[in-house]
């Protein structure tokens, strides 16, 4: 067997194959394009600290205890994770870049790596959305003199001392983002498609479940995956409390065209910008699937648990309903047991 990515969902599966008997580097290989442990934990910025995560939840078997809250999230969890694929032994290789996945001979899939090559009969896909960053397309938008940058490469707010900057996005990293940075920035403008959703009380077991099934309908009838934070509003707590009070999240309507020095909208409003920081999300990296043609018309893969509906050898992690932590490492279990009944049908596999 083989698990593509050893992010949360990835060291679950990992762990479960272990678990169930399974032995690394015999029975199945964990192949991580990243330099080191962490997942896309190890890529955030650094003023995301672990104090300010919102649910991570514990790989299975090991717990995070006495983490330092200051400390930078991607430290804490790249320490962990590393701390983990050690405890268990999962013995991840990389860096290994994963070019395609094809079929192979024999009714075995073909993934084709930096590394070689290794036939198959099951895949764990586990590469979640941090190498797809989405970047939405808006007139004008070549000719902006200022700087662009998305999430995925916010260097932290000191960067934008004195200079006017328009953040793009409804979610948590767009309200995380503009907080910190509004103390060092000139000024600040937010903007978001669709009017942003705060969410009062806690968010418990049963709302988490109700969000998880509406993302779950869509991934069942083959449409492109919704963030289970997209569906679940953004948490109100005291520091966004504050933010809305001092007008650092008045929020306006998405702008209609980009100009050379700032954006506009068809009203006639103009606001001035140097930066325009995108928000806007990640969608899921699973180019390398491409030839197996698992897409449906609706731009997604249709699912039937944790497999993919067009090939019952393919199982995806930590996509749609199991993109959060805790989702992640049921569908990590959940996928095992899958395969073990696979695999009961005919021959042990071996890597």
């Amino acid at each position: 067997m083989v698990v593509i990515g050893a992010g949360q969902a990835g060291l679950s599966a990992a762990h479960h194959l272990r678990r169930v008997g399974f032995v690394p580097d015999r029975d199945f290989v964990v192949l991580d394009h990243a330099p080191a442990p962490g997942g896309a934990w190890q890529f955030r910025w650094p003023s995301l600290t672990y104090g300010k995560v919102h649910g991570m939840h514990a790989l299975p078997g090991m717990e995070l205890t006495g983490a330092d809250p200051t400390r930078p999230s991607s430290e804490v969890i790249a320490e962990y994770f590393a701390a983990y694929e050690e405890t268990f032994d999962l013995r991840v290789h990389r860096p290994v870049d994963v070019r395609r996945v094809r079929e192979g001979d024999g009714g075995r899939l073909l993934v084709e790596t930096s590394a070689g090559d290794w036939s198959t009969r099951a895949l764990i896909n586990a590469t979640g959305t941090w190498d797809r960053p989405f970047w939405p397309r808006y007139p004008g938008q070549e000719m902006f003199h200022g700087r662009q940058l998305h999430t995925a490469q916010y260097p932290g707010p000191e960067e934008f001392a004195g200079q006017r900057v328009v953040v793009v996005g409804g979610g948590a990293s767009g309200t995380q983002h503009l907080m910190e940075i509004a103390p060092y920035a000139a000024a600040t403008t937010w903007v978001t498609r669709r009017p942003p959703v705060f969410r009062e009380g806690p968010f418990d077991e049963n709302w988490g479940r109700t969000a998880v099934a509406m993302v779950e309908d869509r991934v069942r009838e083959g449409l492109t995956p919704l963030s289970v934070v997209s569906v679940t509003g953004l948490p109100m707590n005291d520091a966004i409390r504050e933010a809305r009070a001092n007008g650092v999240l008045d929020r306006l309507p998405m702008f209609d065209r980009i100009t050379p020095t700032g954006v506009a909208w068809d009203d006639g409003r103009e606001v001035e910008a140097d930066v325009i920081l995108w928000a806007t999300g990640f969608r899921a990296a699973i180019d390398h699937l491409a030839p197996l043609k698992l897409r449906e018309p609706g731009g997604g893969i249709r699912m039937e648990g944790t497999r993919a509906a067009l090939d019952p050898r393919v199982h995806l992690v930590g996509y749609g309903p199991s993109a959060s932590t805790i989702g992640a490492n049921r569908a990590g279990r959940a996928a095992v047991r899958e395969i073990q009944r696979l695999l009961a049908q005919d021959a042990p596999v071996t890597v």
